[in-house]
């Protein structure tokens, strides 16, 4: 997502500055710098590039209906990478948010892989207007221009010898190593940051004399490392990049005209996703080797082969009242200035995701919010809603401060800020994996210059 923004960003831009139109382009992502967010706190940009997070942080300001004032038009890229999520849940709240202060608001939506569209544009657009009580009348625009997707797969010499499972394709190098030498730019795909840490290394160590030429991205990097990998491959800079899903998004890099998918593709959408990250122009097909690690992915690359062909998509099942995300909700429009029940119950049920929400559930979640629930209604931190004159609203700072902190659906560890004694960041890693290590232990991460870092307390 961060990478998709910063991309979006400079696609905006680029146009304007050559048309000389006015306007103001800005990110709101965990990446942007204080000094814009404290600019945005009074006034929004033009265009403002924004994840669901941060998007129900802007929410949780007591100024939010302001600040909102002249929004007119919202437009959800990569719509199926939020939909069947509790992010694609919190995105659906928000919007219900923005279309009760600005009625004429316009959503629109953007995916290209999604098997069941009707259920993606009613999930996006909302299933009744909570003003006029009238269904959205949505409308769904599809290109005739046919994208050619070609899916090849790489063989291992021995196939009698290829492992059944549990193994990291290490096996199939040779054959990675000469694709990425007979193309310009290669985006080597993995599943799971220690595969492409991995990867890197072993292509590293196959050809040295790429040293400098090819690089590694993931979401533990760095912003600045990021931003250099980006810039890299869009200037065609780079002859090979190991990454994760975190460049998966519609990141447009022209130079880019090889993609190989290590292990499971993990779907026919997932894999049509990264296969379009090379051809990404008019005319152009887009081509993706698989290179699986063992027997089982194999016929796993072959499956999905067949369904690509046959135009199968996975469909995207929207989720159905997941009460966590909407308790969380109700704490941030608390501090956006506050609500009534009714009013709030009313723009709630708009909702793909609430719209058979019971009127008991809803006073299971206020309950919850005043008085923590039958077990901790006698701790006071767990009153996080208050209750004057019909109007619940958060009053108490520490509260607020700790909702701010923790606003998504994101689950993972806790993550440590790692950098150098004289300041440098290096990005940042689990804090579950660092209280496992012992004085003087060594481990790769993130492969830059070096091949190890030693651990100590």
């Amino acid at each position: 997502m961060r990478a998709l923004a910063s991309d979006t960003a400079a696609a905006l831009q680029a146009p304007l500055d050559s048309l000389g139109i006015p306007w103001t382009v800005e990110t709101r992502t965990s990446d942007t710098s204080s000094a814009v967010r404290s600019r945005q706190r009074d006034r929004l940009p033009t265009a403002l590039i924004t994840t669901p997070e941060s998007l129900s942080l802007l929410l949780a300001r007591d100024n939010a209906p302001d600040l909102f004032r002249d929004l007119r038009l919202v437009v959800v890229d990569e719509w199926h990478e939020l939909l069947s999520t509790k992010r694609g849940v919190q995105t659906e709240l928000a919007l219900a948010r923005l279309r009760n202060w600005r009625p004429d608001l316009r959503t629109w939506g953007l995916s290209a892989t999604v098997g069941n569209l009707d259920a993606a544009l009613r999930t996006l657009i909302g299933t009744i207007d909570v003003h006029t009580g009238e269904i959205p009348d949505g409308r769904l625009i599809q290109g005739d221009l046919s994208k050619q997707i070609i899916i090849q797969s790489i063989l291992p010499l021995q196939v009698e010898r290829f492992p059944w499972a549990g193994h990291l394709g290490m096996s199939l190098l040779p054959q990675v190593v000469d694709i990425i030498e007979t193309n310009r730019t290669t985006l080597v795909f993995t599943n799971t940051r220690n595969q492409t840490e991995r990867w890197y290394q072993e292509l590293l160590d196959a050809r040295p004399e790429w040293a400098g030429d090819i690089a590694l991205h993931h979401s533990s990097l760095d912003a600045d490392t990021r931003e250099w990998v980006e810039n890299g491959l869009k200037a065609g800079r780079l002859k090979c990049v190991v990454c994760t899903s975190s460049l998966d998004l519609g990141v447009d890099f022209p130079a880019v005209d090889a993609a190989i998918q290590i292990g499971s593709p993990k779907g026919t959408a997932r894999l049509i996703q990264r296969a379009g990250r090379t051809g990404h122009r008019p005319g152009l097909p887009s081509v993706i080797t698989c290179a699986p690690t063992h027997l089982l992915e194999l016929m796993e690359v072959s499956a999905v082969r067949d369904a690509a062909a046959r135009g199968q998509m996975e469909d995207r099942p929207p989720l159905h009242k997941p009460l966590d995300v909407l308790v969380q909700h109700l704490v941030t429009v608390g501090l956006g200035g506050g609500f009534t029940s009714e009013d709030l119950y009313r723009e709630v049920r708009t909702t793909t995701a609430y719209q058979q929400l019971t009127a008991d559930e809803w006073a299971w979640a206020i309950d919850f919010l005043t008085g923590g629930g039958a077990a901790r209604r006698s701790y006071p931190e767990y009153h996080r809603l208050q209750e004057q004159d019909g109007r619940y609203e958060v009053a108490d700072k520490q509260v607020a401060q700790l909702h701010r902190m923790s606003i998504g659906t994101i689950l993972g560890d806790a993550q440590l800020q790692v950098q150098y004694l004289r300041g440098a960041k290096i990005g940042s890693i689990e804090e579950s994996f660092v209280t496992r290590l012992k004085p003087g232990d060594r481990f790769t991460w993130p492969v830059r210059c070096w091949s190890s870092c030693v651990f100590r307390r």
